[in-house]
């Protein structure tokens, strides 16, 4: 199901999809860096590609969990690079590193709810995919190659 090969084919479709999905991006928690890290983890596969009714590109997002942290440094990281302390970041600020620092910000739990909303960005970033290799007329042929 994860033939890589079909992956390989679709290269524009997928830069068209990034375009496309870009207001997406920025209307989530994750800043640009972010969502790069995410699709880093990402895999699509396509299930029951036999199937021309049932067929459709899902997102393997069970290696989000390896860029969790990745993802925390950058959040917390400034504009320019250096740590960030203002509370302009999507990290929270100050405080919200002093409250992690001590264990009471729970960000175990913000770490499973931002791997929770980057699966289903995954998700919907796999549908814009499907709909783009659809209106293009090459879901029949990408499809038949994820049988192989």
């Amino acid at each position: 199901m994860s033939d890589s090969n079909w992956t390989d084919r679709i290269a524009g479709e997928r830069m068209a999809v990034d375009q496309l999905f870009n207001d997406q991006v920025q209307a989530s928690s994750f800043s640009s860096q972010q969502w790069g890290l995410v699709m880093t983890a990402v895999e699509f596969e396509i299930e029951n590609p036999e199937d021309a009714d049932e067929a459709r590109i899902v997102a393997d997002t069970s290696k989000l969990s390896s860029v969790m942290p990745e993802m925390e440094r950058v959040a917390n990281q400034s504009p320019m690079g250096g740590p960030g302390g203002d509370s302009s970041g999507s990290s929270g600020g100050l405080l919200s590193g002093v409250k992690d620092a001590l264990g009471l910000g729970g960000s175990g739990g913000g770490d499973k709810q931002k791997e929770e909303e980057a699966a289903q960005l995954a998700q919907a970033y796999a549908e814009k995919l499907q709909e783009k290799l659809e209106s293009n007329g090459r879901w029949d042929t990408i499809r038949e190659q994820a049988q192989s």
